[in-house]
């Protein structure tokens, strides 16, 4: 593949060279993994309205994420196992998204540690939270995430249990994984990327093992992680998490408009739209489907951001026509890091940033911060 236009093309070169069980991980939904496909489907759905004879020149996608400058109004997602998609993945990821200008989010669940990304990519990333029954360790973590001066906690609020994917099931993606013979075949089919995780030491939880008193390996790391996502997480623990974290505070995972008026009386900065890219209730409504109710609910008392099937930037811009302030990517990204490591992730960024740019001018807006439903061409997109 010589020429690269778009996010699909990423994503068949990351299948390419990446081994079965990690590419899977990462594009893979629960069950029947409905909802993820809707996540992409339904932006197919929203059709724009072509405008002729505006001014096109001076555009600008510039715009703020909880008060943070951004390049154009989009994030990366938290991904876990992001390192594993790349030799040294969150640290890489970071360093694109900070050289083009718009936040990255490390996941708790990430290969590279707070403190290693911080070293290599630079202090001011966002930290995303899972909440575990250790609260003693989740009070490290965020000191940790203090002390590398993260620029927002993202509190994920949607995986209390885990959703049953199919494919890591069939995979064998444990922690540590199983290496049956079928993996072990696959991971020698992919040379690239066994060269690139053989020159590195980073291949375990880099945020969790010797930071858990016995969680010294992988052989351990997974008897504690499966007893840990903690199903008793309530609005009350969302409070003493703020309160502990005292910065900007993002709510992941909110579907339902009661549950948005909920996370809107905590105080917290943000909301995002998601149902974690329909890797666990399967059946939900798709991300896009679900924001204008919530958007008209919480009546600009907080940000609202979105994630789950973005693909492009006419995905981006559609969902800021339709009141989110900003857009989430994780596997855009992965799919350009799995493809081409630092440099993929920077193509992905660059292929949205185009296709926002273009889509904004050709529908007579300069200005992201104007667009608006007048875009869209009505009765093609979800309402309230």
């Amino acid at each position: 593949m010589t020429v690269i236009t778009n996010i699909e093309d990423l994503r068949v070169l990351a299948q390419k060279r990446v081994p079965r069980m990690f590419y899977d991980y990462a594009d893979s939904g629960s069950w029947t993994e409905g909802s993820y496909r809707a996540n992409e489907a339904d932006f197919q759905k929203i059709k724009l309205r072509q405008r002729v004879a505006v001014n096109m020149e001076n555009r600008s996608t510039r715009t703020t994420l909880v008060g943070q400058s951004a390049a154009m109004p989009l994030a990366i997602a938290p991904t876990g196992l992001t390192g594993m998609q790349h030799a040294d993945g969150e640290i890489l990821a970071a360093r694109a998204a900070r050289k083009f200008g718009i936040p990255f989010t490390l996941s708790t669940m990430s290969i590279c540690s707070i403190e290693d990304v911080a070293q290599h990519a630079g202090e001011g990333f966002w930290f995303q939270l899972y909440v575990m029954k250790d609260r003693a360790f989740i009070e490290r973590l965020i000191d940790r995430a203090k002390a590398a001066n993260c620029g927002a906690l993202v509190l994920t609020l949607d995986l209390q249990i885990i959703g049953q994917r199919h494919k890591d099931l069939k995979n064998g993606l444990t922690a540590p994984p199983r290496l049956t013979l079928p993996n072990i075949i696959n991971i020698a089919s992919k040379p690239r990327w066994a060269l690139g995780m053989l020159g590195t030491k980073r291949r375990q939880f880099g945020n969790i093992v010797g930071h858990v008193q016995g969680v010294t390996d992988m052989a351990n790391l997974g008897a504690w992680t499966s007893q840990q996502f903690d199903p008793s997480l309530n609005w009350g623990d969302v409070e003493w998490i703020k309160k502990r974290w005292g910065g900007k505070l993002i709510l992941k995972g909110i579907q339902d408009v009661e549950d948005a008026r909920l996370a809107m009386q905590t105080g917290a900065d943000a909301l995002i739209v998601s149902n974690h890219g329909g890797r666990q209730l399967d059946g939900a409504q798709s991300s896009i489907e679900a924001l204008p109710a919530i958007v008209d609910a919480v009546g600009g008392q907080i940000e609202v951001h979105m994630d789950g099937g973005v693909r492009s930037g006419q995905d981006v811009l559609k969902a800021r026509a339709l009141g989110a302030r900003g857009c989430y990517i994780g596997r855009a990204m992965l799919y350009g890091l799995g493809a081409l490591g630092e440099q993929g992730v920077s193509k992905a960024l660059e292929i949205i940033h185009k296709e926002l740019d273009l889509t904004m001018a050709f529908c007579g807006h300069t200005n992201i911060e104007s667009v608006d439903k007048s875009i869209l061409l009505p009765g093609s997109y979800p309402t309230a």
